[in-house]
């Protein structure tokens, strides 16, 4: 039976019939959905979602070794956390089958960053597979799982952002019965020190070796002969913009990328005039196309940065056959190129919000993290001053503290993203003496991805009801003695807070503690209007940057469709012009 189902959701159904069996990730656009899928199939299939992706990949890798088939999903940063394990488990292999599913995001749609999972691959010596479509995607788990196990290796099966979100007709299979699993003692296969580790060290560059020779036979690389004129290597999901825009070319399909496929390389550059590397992002294949001594075109005519489409890969066949880029160019449609800008903001309602006000009111440095509240940078909150990777709102915060930064910093981390990688931070900062306020803004779930749930909800990814790990508690483990709850749609109480712990001689843990509306689907109150006869358009409301309030020259307006009824608009108020429905005056 087939159906349609998007790259993460055929991902998830392939995994489901490899007979996996563990799976844990750590939730990230636009690897996210494919957890999520998976844990459909709780009766059979173990899911979690983990405190960050080296704990995620170390938990697939324990299970692997057992023997079990496992995997672990996480976006292409997060493969930078679990790089550590990455690398040694390189060495020791192993058992059961296990399979990385990593999401690169070219184009940054909701990354800090655009990098090449691929690079990681060839770092640490292990095969990469690259689906071009949903369809692909389901069975190349298959084999993936079949290549870790027979070659005693991890694998990375790495997407890209349109086939992880754009749908295609997936043929479901029956489910592989599960491996036994038990767990057999062999140290000098397992323990990496070093009178071990040597060799494990040559075995791996023996298992490469092997696998560049099955990457070649291999039936996810295949040879498409036509016009010998010119010869395309489509790499991953290049492949389909190839077939719509360069019809006529002999292709060179690669799923299986890395080890490099010499052979074929080798036989695809004889048969053809041309080669032309295709590839999303940056030029592994076509560097080592040339360093077999072949003559090819890439990123001389093809995009390096951001994604990749037919209508950027008509421009590469302008430049090909010398004519002007710019006129093989797709212009925007009108109605979008009409559109005027929209930076984005925090939701309606948005308990952050009440955080960065009171940031506001105080002469501090900002270190920020990933997550909702990095959208604090924008005007016209603008109290956010940096941003670098998961936990570094911590870290960041103490470095400049303990540089001699003449301001107090005051760093700021979501719930999700302090048991990622905040809490060692903050552990840095209570032994090290250091003096900074971190701001936990808890909303109660992960909210950027998709409110997945994390070890402070008391609730797993299966399901089940679990403890809920308290922050202030952690807090106060790692020896911060100053720790404080606040309620951020209290702006008076929250901006007092702030500024008694800023002041403070030591350094100071404050829980900002709110549920995401959008995830509890609750109206905080009754919605809000503003009263025309009260209201002189002081602009105090419209700073707090909420897109339910409007305004023009005309007036300020509070979209009642938008408001949740948070009340923060009526606080700030000095005119008491924010009303109920019904209210004649006093404060919203």
């Amino acid at each position: 039976m087939s159906e349609l189902l998007s790259g993460n959701e055929a991902l998830a159904r392939g995994l489901y019939e490899a007979g996996v069996t563990v799976a844990a990730g750590y939730p990230g656009t636009p690897s996210t959905e494919i957890l999520e899928a998976l844990s459909r199939y709780k009766d059979e299939v173990y899911c979690e979602w983990s405190p960050n992706e080296k704990v995620a990949f170390e938990v697939a890798a324990g299970a692997a070794l057992a023997g079990a088939r496992a995997a672990c999903t996480m976006k292409h940063v997060g493969l930078n956390v679990a790089a550590d394990p990455l690398m040694t488990l390189s060495y020791i292999g192993t058992r059961g089958g296990f399979v990385a599913c990593v999401a690169d995001d070219p184009g940054q749609h909701s990354s800090q960053n655009e990098q090449d999972t691929r690079h990681y691959a060839r770092f640490a010596k292990i095969p990469v597979f690259e689906p071009a479509d949903s369809g692909e995607a389901k069975e190349l788990v298959a084999l993936a799982f079949e290549v870790s196990e027979r070659f005693e290796t991890p694998v990375i099966l790495r997407t890209t952002t349109r086939v992880s979100h754009s749908r295609g007709l997936v043929t479901r299979g029956e489910r592989r019965t599960p491996p036994a699993v038990a767990f057999e003692r062999d140290p000098p296969r397992y323990v990496p020190i070093p009178i071990w580790g040597r060799k494990m060290r040559v075995k791996v560059e023996e298992r490469l070796g092997r696998l560049a020779e099955e990457a070649s036979r291999s039936s996810a690389n295949r040879l498409e002969w036509a016009d010998r004129r010119l010869g395309i290597v489509a790499v991953g999901v290049a492949y389909g913009y190839v077939k719509e825009v360069f019809p006529e070319a002999s292709v060179l399909k690669l799923s299986w990328c890395y080890p490099f496929p010499d052979a074929l390389l080798q036989e695809f550059a004889a048969g053809v005039e041309q080669v032309l590397v295709v590839e999303e992002l940056d030029d592994i294949v076509e560097e080592h196309v040339k360093a077999l001594g072949v003559l090819c075109r890439g990123k001389d005519v093809v995009a390096r940065i951001g994604e990749l489409s037919a209508a950027r890969l008509r421009e590469t066949r302008a430049r090909l056959e010398g004519r002007d880029p710019a006129a093989a160019s797709v212009p925007l449609a009108p109605e979008a190129a009409d559109l005027p800008g929209r930076p984005p903001v925090l939701c309606p309602g948005c308990p952050h919000r009440g955080v960065f006000h009171g940031l506001g009111k105080l002469d501090v440095v900002v270190t920020g993290d990933i997550g909702c509240y990095s959208l604090g940078v924008f005007p016209p909150l603008n109290r956010t001053d940096t941003i670098l990777c998961m936990g570094a709102g911590v870290t960041m915060a103490h470095g400049m503290d303990r540089a001699g930064e003449p301001r107090k910093v005051v760093g700021i981390v979501g719930d999700s993203t302090f048991f990622h990688s905040g809490i060692t931070g903050l552990l840095d900062i209570a032994y090290n003496r250091g003096g900074s306020t971190i701001i936990v803004v808890d909303n109660r779930t992960t909210a950027m991805t998709g409110h997945q749930d994390h070890p402070g909800t008391g609730r797993t990814l299966m399901g089940e009801p679990t403890g809920e790990v308290s922050i202030e508690a952690l807090g106060r483990a790692c020896g911060i003695r100053r720790v404080v709850t606040v309620d951020p749609y209290d702006l008076k109480a929250t901006a007092a807070a702030l500024k008694a712990e800023v002041e403070a001689p030591e350094p100071s843990l404050v829980v900002s503690r709110a549920p995401c509306p959008l995830h509890t689907r609750s109206r905080l109150g009754p919605p809000r209007r503003i009263d025309p006869e009260a209201c002189v358009q002081c602009g105090s409301c419209v700073k707090l940057g909420c897109p339910a309030i409007e305004s023009d020259a005309e007036a300020v307006r509070i979209n009642e469709l938008l408001c949740l009824g948070c009340g923060m608009c009526g606080q700030v108020c000095k005119l008491d012009a924010v009303r109920t429905e019904g209210e004649e005056g006093g404060h919203g």
